[in-house]
């Protein structure tokens, strides 16, 4: 396990809870306030005359980001696991924690892949028609452009959108020279070694 600061697993984990609580709370609240499924907020905002347009719209969705994969919850379930674990062992086993900007993108994204998560897992209690559980996100964000509308989303979506793009414009910057801490030691060896007396270089 390489080092990391301290610090960096309280804020990793911290700002994921904060997240997943933020993305958990909207959700519980929009829906409890206008029920669910297909039920939109009696106001709107509007932007540059009315092109741009917001407003709430219960929705469920049983597939990912956009609605891509639509029945496949128990698909997307095992990915987001799977991803919070590969997070994990980058973060404080590869030693990406020692940068800050990759423990707040990966915060983002563990973050907003939890609340999803306990939505596919039907843990929001919300059930169809037949009666059961439904194992599908709550989206409730709705934009409309030019009287086009964007799919329904959530926060979570948000962070995880938000969080994707930290690690895109991370991949995009200049690599850093980080010289082995074995080799400055060497060198550091190396001066302190040499005699006082050593002539200089000319």
């Amino acid at each position: 396990m390489r080092h990391v600061p301290a610090s960096r697993p309280i804020l990793f984990g911290l700002t994921a809870v904060l997240c997943c609580g933020v993305d958990l709370y909207t959700k519980q609240q929009v829906f409890d306030t206008l029920g669910y499924e297909g039920i939109s907020s009696d106001w709107q905002k509007e932007w540059f005359d009315g092109a741009v347009r917001f407003k709430l719209l219960t929705s469920f969705n049983s597939g990912a980001l956009w609605g891509i994969g639509q029945g496949k919850s128990w698909l997307f379930a095992i990915l987001s696991i799977g991803a919070a674990l590969g997070v994990m062992w980058w973060l404080f086993v590869a030693g990406a924690a020692r940068s800050l900007w990759l423990t707040l993108a990966l915060a983002l994204v563990t973050g907003g892949a939890l609340g999803n998560l306990y939505d596919r897992l039907g843990l929001h209690g919300c059930t169809g028609p037949d009666g059961e559980v439904l194992l599908a996100v709550r989206d409730f964000l709705l934009f409309e452009f030019g009287g086009w509308g964007w799919p329904v989303f959530n926060f979570a979506d948000v962070f995880l959108v938000t969080g994707a793009m930290m690690l895109a414009l991370q991949s995009l910057a200049p690599p850093r020279e980080a010289e082995d801490p074995a080799l400055q030691e060497s060198n550091a060896d190396g001066a302190s070694a040499q005699p006082a007396d050593a002539p200089a270089g000319g």
